[in-house]
């Protein structure tokens, strides 16, 4: 099938703001009975009852959040989406609704948002939730886009940052690190591309690891997993910047240490080819990769066995006391102190 060179171009000025909210948001339905009122009012309208609401919002920032030069639109609206939902599962929460604002510059068309919000509304129909509101504006830097996500918990059900204990077991959910090798990849052939235009990559062998990167997914499944195994977590985070950053976090919160055993971390076969591939040390990359979006728990010891069979867990480590402080425990037995050396978005 050809391509079509001449694509239709709508200029966003024909439409006008609340021209272009209508246009964008009318695929929308409301499938949650706390959604009062949507979108079209001052405010969104949501009745939790005797629930508690959870809040979260990210900023996405073309050049420093993604690349539209292997990032698709619909992937990004999607993955705009994943990355605030993970947040809410991260409270072990019930993502239920989200607002979006986009700020554009005019090199983007009618068509250009319209993709990007395909993808927005996908993921709002994949993980059930409501599209309740938003901005849009424009900007002189490319595109931005920012996200809020709401959920809902009983207060029994919340788990925070602060809760970890010692003896508690770290746990995580699928693998690690795939999700920064698929971006190495990607920003690989972007280069080779640069050099030569003609050039048509073969991505086949790195096919995981860049959908780890362009459309990762939340861990909502998890919140239902621990309720059926009778689990509540002592402390929870997501990975978004990396497991020895989410690690640290969750041990300056609750004033512990952790020993984090490099042996017992998950990773997947295609992102250890990749890292040969790279000549790059694995175990670095793993701990350090981010944007993976599972889920980082500790649990008592006494709920050990509840968990130990659960393909979607893996025990990497433990806590101990805040004097012991946080360790990397090698193969080779060796304790080397844990770094944040993950995401940081302020660093020059």
């Amino acid at each position: 099938m050809l391509e079509d060179k001449t694509p239709q171009r709508t200029q966003l000025s024909q439409l006008g703001e609340f021209g272009l909210i209508d246009h964008l948001t009318k695929n929308f339905d409301v499938k949650h009975a706390s959604t009062l009122k949507s979108i079209g009012d001052d405010a969104a309208v949501l009745d939790f009852g005797s629930k508690k609401a959870v809040v979260s919002t990210d900023l996405l920032i073309e050049g420093v959040h993604f690349d539209l030069a292997y990032m698709p639109l619909r992937h990004l609206g999607y993955k705009a989406v994943v990355v605030n939902l993970s947040d809410i599962c991260a409270m072990n929460a019930k993502p239920t609704q989200i607002t979006v604002s986009v700020a554009v510059s005019n090199r983007f068309p009618l068509e250009a948002l319209e993709e990007l919000f395909d993808g927005i509304t996908l993921a709002a129909k994949v993980y059930n939730i409501d599209v309740i509101g938003g901005d849009t504006t424009s900007s002189q830097k490319g595109l931005i886009i920012s996200v809020t996500a709401i959920g809902e918990a009983n207060e029994d059900e919340i788990v925070y940052r602060n809760g970890a204990k010692e003896g508690d077991l770290l746990i995580v959910t699928g693998d690690l690190g795939s999700a920064y090798m698929g971006l190495q990849v990607l920003e690989r052939e972007k280069q080779v591309f640069q050099v030569n235009p003609n050039n048509q990559p073969d991505l086949d062998a790195y096919t995981y690891l860049i959908e780890r990167q362009l459309k990762p997914e939340a861990r909502t499944d998890v919140r239902e997993l621990l309720e059926q195994l009778n689990v509540k977590p002592t402390s929870m985070i997501d990975v978004s910047d990396g497991l020895s950053s989410e690690i640290l976090h969750i041990c300056k919160q609750s004033k512990v240490g952790c020993n984090l055993y490099e042996e017992k971390i998950p990773v997947d076969p295609q992102f250890i080819n990749v890292c040969e591939e790279f000549n790059i040390d694995s175990t670095t990359i793993a701990i350090n990769g981010g944007e993976d979006y599972e889920l980082l728990f500790t649990i008592a010891l006494d709920d050990f066995d509840k968990i130990k069979a659960n393909p979607n867990f893996t025990v990497v480590g433990h806590i101990v006391k805040e004097e012991e402080s946080s360790h990397l425990i090698t193969r080779a037995n060796a304790k080397i102190p844990l770094k944040a050396r993950g995401w940081n978005a302020l660093e020059e």
